[in-house]
């Protein structure tokens, strides 16, 4: 469904938002065994219509075929993992405190307590994965997974492929056996805005640029009914490398550099967008050698374009900046942009001095190499300038897992959702224990969009006292018949020792 077909705005928002309603009073009731055959089975129908969903993606985004296909192999993933997680039910985190007149601090109550879906959730797709973190990626996955209707709002740098992404899920989910209008789309911006500011609304998610992030956050909070809203909105990714780890592994790790660098054109959150190395190191012939090897690459769209080409410009124009390699910028006839990566060099004084202008994010294939000198604290140099980040990667030599480096560890897990140790942050595994969020301005609140936690944020606490069994939610109740996992309190006063 396409809410900007009806000319009159309000009456189209209303009647998306009064469906969505509708579907979550039989949605959030629906056994989980059900909602996880929708889930299993809108990934069934994404995978048979492959061919025709990539050609789509090339055409609007410019992704490369694999880059796309593994996208989509990926999202396919999630759906699947979300359904095994309904259908173990541990999501619901039921808890039963029976009656117990002995209790240590008085008569006890019979309390039983679980997580229920929050309402009808509202997505803004992302541009830069056009199936992972659109109209069926993870915060889609996750909603319709903890019980909640959605309501994409589709991003134009891929109208063609979200409404047959749309169409496709929709009808497998409604083919499995959920309600009509579990999935709906809305393609305007204004509807999209009107429904953040809805009733019906109960929860938003959202995934760009911190500006139009802020906006959103700023409107849901203003509400007379504040909802929850999570959004990601920018991270530079330091990565930090040891005077160790360079002597052993330089010429490898600065390959590995350019290549995390340049990926997919440098259009992802995760992009490592400084590389903090001690002064001395030499660089520069295996940056080049690298970054000269990279193919050009289409950005996703003109807007996207006009920012990489603004953001450069204002970099390039800070005096003291070096450029290691200049790549190129060129524009086609329909005003899509041709991008090769470029790596410049600050010291670390610059960088501090330069503010923003250097430390914002570069959304696009381009990074710094910052020259620290001997000495330099480098958890207080992340805590200064790059205090909230999705990742943080420290490349350390062997030896170097204890003293100093140690408690360097510690310290930077203060200042992002994933510490790597080792490796590159672009790639983001899709697993239980993935954590992709992080302190401000990666993210809005905690949480994260990937990995099964992130269930949690479509989620809220419910309690019940002294209720008759007959009154009771299915999980909640003696005989169990989702049979779902319960922790159940021991009774007496050993209960707290």
């Amino acid at each position: 469904m396409t809410a900007t077909a009806a000319p009159d705005l309000d009456r189209t928002v209303g009647d998306v938002a009064r469906r969505a309603a509708d579907a979550f009073d039989e949605l959030s009731r629906t056994a989980p065994a059900v909602r996880a055959e929708g889930l299993r089975a809108a990934a069934a129908a994404l995978a048979d219509h492959a061919d025709e969903l990539v050609a789509i993606a090339q055409e609007e985004t410019g992704l490369a075929e694999a880059r796309l296909r593994g996208e989509l192999k990926r999202t396919g993933v999630q759906l699947r993992l979300f359904a095994n997680v309904v259908a173990d039910g541990a999501y619901l985190d039921v808890r039963l405190d029976e009656a117990d007149p002995d209790f240590v601090l008085g008569p006890r109550p019979d309390l039983r307590r679980s997580l229920w879906p929050v309402g009808p959730v509202l997505n803004f797709a992302a541009s830069n994965f056009p199936f992972a973190f659109s109209v069926a990626g993870g915060d889609t996955a996750a909603a319709l997974a903890a019980g909640c209707p959605v309501i994409v709002k589709a991003h134009p740098g891929h109208p063609l492929l979200s409404e047959r992404v749309a169409e496709l899920v929709s009808a497998a989910l409604t083919g499995a056996g959920l309600p009509e209008a579990t999935l709906q789309l809305v393609t305007s911006q204004d509807a999209g805005i009107a429904l953040v500011e809805h009733p019906a609304v109960r929860a938003a998610a959202f995934t760009g640029s911190q500006r139009v992030g802020q906006l959103l956050a700023a409107r849901t909070a203003a509400r007379p009914d504040p909802i929850p809203f999570f959004g990601e909105l920018g991270s530079v990714n330091p990565v930090l490398v040891s005077p160790e780890a360079l002597r052993e592994r330089s010429g490898d790790l600065l390959a590995g550099y350019v290549a995390s660098v340049s990926g997919s054109a440098g259009q992802l959150c995760t992009k490592p967008g400084f590389l903090l190395v001690p002064v001395g190191t030499e660089y520069d012939d295996v940056v080049v050698t690298a970054a000269a090897q990279v193919p050009e690459h289409r950005l996703l769209n003109p807007s996207i374009a006009d920012g990489y080409e603004r953001r450069v410009g204002q970099v390039l124009g800070v005096d003291g900046v070096r450029v290691v390699h200049d790549g190129g910028f060129r524009r086609d006839a329909d005003g899509q942009a041709w991008v090769t990566p470029t790596f410049v060099a600050v010291p670390l004084d610059l960088l501090r001095s330069a503010g923003p202008v250097l430390l914002d994010e570069v959304f696009g294939p381009f990074s710094v190499i910052v020259e620290y000198p001997d000495g330099t604290d480098l958890g207080a140099a992340v805590a200064e300038l790059f205090p909230g980040n999705l990742t943080l990667t420290l490349h350390l030599g062997s030896g170097e897992t204890e003293g100093e480096w140690a408690s360097l560890v510690a310290r930077l897990g203060r200042h992002a959702g994933r510490i790597l140790l080792g490796g590159w942050p672009t790639g983001v595994a899709v697993t239980p224990a993935m954590q992709h969020g992080g302190p401000w301005p990666a993210t809005t609140t905690d949480g994260t969009s990937v990995g099964t936690a992130a269930i949690g944020r479509f989620l809220r606490g419910v309690a019940f006292q002294d209720a008759p069994q007959e009154l009771l939610p299915p999980p909640l109740r003696d005989e169990n018949p989702w049979d779902v996992p319960r922790t159940v309190a021991p009774r007496g006063e050993s209960s707290l020792w």
